[in-house]
C-alpha cells in the first residue's frame, strides 16, 4: 500500500530546490538529485521523474510554489488510480 505522506515528503524534498514559479517541467530537472532518473517509492509505487512527467496530464503551469506543485502531482496520480 502507497503511503502518501512519505510520498509528498520524497517528491516535496526532490523539487524544493526549483526556482519558483516554475512555468514547465523543465524548471524542475535541475532541482533533482538524480536529474529524471530521481525515484519516487512507497509501497507498490515506484516512478522516476521522468515517468512522472510522462503519466501527469501536463499540469497547470506556472505553479507558485513545491507545495502546490506537489499538491498537484499527488492528485492526478490519484485520479489516474495509481496511488
Amino acid at each position: 500500500m502507497v503511503d502518501e505522506s512519505e510520498l509528498r515528503d520524497q517528491m516535496t524534498e526532490a523539487f524544493e530546490g526549483a526556482d519558483y514559479p516554475i512555468s514547465s517541467p523543465m524548471d524542475l530537472v535541475p532541482a533533482l538529485p538524480n536529474g529524471p532518473g530521481t525515484k519516487f517509492e512507497s509501497g507498490d509505487f515506484s516512478m522516476t521523474a521522468m515517468e512522472l512527467n510522462t503519466k501527469l496530464s501536463g499540469g497547470d503551469f506556472p505553479y507558485e510554489s513545491v507545495d502546490a506543485f506537489v499538491d498537484d502531482v499527488i492528485e492526478n496520480l490519484k485520479e489516474q488510480g495509481e496511488i
